[in-house]
């Protein structure tokens, strides 16, 4: 029979942490942050079964359907350890995950993680940054699953619900990317390029990071693309005030609304695009990871309304979507090629 890790020699004594050891620290740190969504009584709920048994069980809340998404953050392609540590490769593989619901007008619910990395790898630092996003978000990691591998691999899945909005008038139904029509307003929910233009600096000497600005812009690129925001609020607001289709921006502005354009059959017309201070143009329109939303809906004056009584930051105007399919400008120019493509 060969033993469970041939590479060892049975005489010495193993190093780094067991599984079950670091599964039980980990269990610890995100039941802590489940706090954020459970604030009294016992964890997990009654009813529930969390990190620990063979599968997790738990109840999801709202009333509509259920929401599912799952991403993955790889070292060397999505996160460069160079120049972001371990609590921040935990933060954003949740983030990005939730993100996708916050597309869909959605609120996550549970999370599973797993990662696969190195022996050696600071898993508490890895679950630190996992249970921040985790309480940010008032989503709960309820198990997910740990190996040894060559490469740093984190991957997460959550559920999410829908909430109908105050007045509901007809059911409960999820922003797709499918939904915009001919003549609909463009807006996004933020300025883009900070991710991009964050990496750019911090793959600089700490003394040229300065070119770009003054240090508080520079800590809030290096910070855009350390720690990206899901678009929670803005997602749900947006669908129940009569957005008609919503897409994040992960793999750049033009390609994501690219998307978003040929799921609804409709052309692009876009103007006027918002950089982040210290950014430049390319990498707003191409930079990607910022993880702000793009969001169409026929009726722009009830959608700016809605975002100013939940007290969120206002939506720029970018565009608007035309009746013939395949077109796509930018500032009356056509939109140049760009964005994250990954290949097999």
């Amino acid at each position: 029979m060969q033993r469970p890790n041939p590479d060892e020699d049975p005489a010495t004594p193993p190093t780094g942490t067991g599984e079950f050891e670091a599964i039980d620290r980990l269990r610890m740190r995100f039941e802590a942050a489940a706090r954020a969504r459970f604030p009294e009584g016992e964890l997990p709920p009654p009813g529930e079964t969390w990190i620990g048994d063979d599968a997790a069980v738990v109840t999801p809340g709202g009333s509509g359907p259920l929401v599912m998404a799952t991403d993955l953050v790889v070292a060397g392609v999505h996160v460069d350890l160079g120049v972001c540590s371990l609590d921040d490769v935990g933060y954003k593989a949740l983030m990005v995950t939730v993100s996708d619901l916050a597309a869909m007008g959605a609120r996550p619910d549970y999370a599973l993680v797993s990662v696969a990395a190195p022996r050696g790898t600071d898993l508490e630092a890895l679950g630190e940054g996992l249970a921040e996003a985790a309480a940010e978000t008032a989503c709960v990691v309820v198990g997910g699953d740990l190996s040894e591998g060559s490469v740093l691999v984190v991957s997460t899945a959550v559920t999410g619900t829908l909430r109908p909005g105050p007045v509901p008038v007809a059911p409960v139904a999820p922003l797709l990317r499918s939904g915009a029509s001919p003549g609909d307003h463009l807006f996004v929910t933020g300025p883009l390029g900070g991710s991009a233009a964050g990496l750019r600096l911090l793959r600089r000497p700490p003394g040229d990071r300065m070119d770009s600005g003054g240090p508080t812009v520079v800590e809030h690129l290096a910070r855009a693309h350390r720690r990206p925001r899901a678009r929670l609020d803005e997602g749900e607001v947006a669908r129940q005030h009569g957005a008609s289709a919503a897409i994040d921006v992960s793999d750049g502005l033009v390609a994501d609304v690219g998307h978003l354009a040929r799921a609804s059959g409709v052309g692009l017309r876009l103007s006027d695009i918002p950089a982040v201070e210290g950014a430049t143009v390319e990498e707003a329109l191409h930079g990607g990871e910022d993880y702000e939303l793009v969001i169409t809906t026929p009726d722009p004056d009830r959608l700016v309304a809605a975002f100013e009584v939940a007290g969120l930051r206002a939506p720029i105007p970018i565009g608007r979507c035309t009746d013939r399919p395949g077109e796509s400008t930018v500032d009356g120019e056509p939109t140049p090629p760009g964005g994250w493509l990954h290949r097999f």
